[in-house]
């Protein structure tokens, strides 16, 4: 009895373990590096969450009409090391991104550099994750 509760408690982590793994991914299976976005917008929400950070924004377009994107950084520890707290992210902020569009069309991104409104800038994508470098890392 002993031995088939270690067997699944062995087997119960390795699939835990394996499902995480296959959950992050490298940035070529979703942005696409031949669309490069700028998008300049207003916070409304922001996911202080693992594996990666989410800031979501109000864009105006061409035509004038409110575009919400989804823009995926590094997560939170990343962003932690290089001097950023969730508090730096109030709701109604303008920020400007500079990324890259998702694969499949949807107003996702990956956002690389991220400006706030006074200056600030800070690399937003997450270390090792096959994306570019912009030569603005922090």
């Amino acid at each position: 009895m002993n031995r088939l509760i270690r067997t699944l408690i062995v087997s119960m982590i390795a699939f835990v373990t394996a499902t995480s793994a296959f959950a992050h991914h490298s940035f070529s299976s979703e942005f696409d590096i031949n669309k490069p976005v700028t998008l300049r917008g207003k916070l409304t929400k922001l996911d202080w969450i693992n594996p990666h950070a989410w800031l979501y924004i109000d864009v105006k377009g061409d035509d004038d009409k409110i575009v919400s994107w989804a823009i995926e950084t590094g997560g939170p520890n990343n962003l932690l090391r290089r001097g950023l707290r969730k508090t730096d992210f109030p709701i109604g902020t303008e920020i400007v991104v500079q990324g890259y569009a998702a694969k499949n069309g949807a107003h996702t991104a990956d956002g690389r550099n991220i400006t706030f409104a006074d200056g600030r800038k800070f690399f937003g994508g997450t270390p090792g994750d096959g994306g570019p470098e912009d030569g603005q890392r922090k």
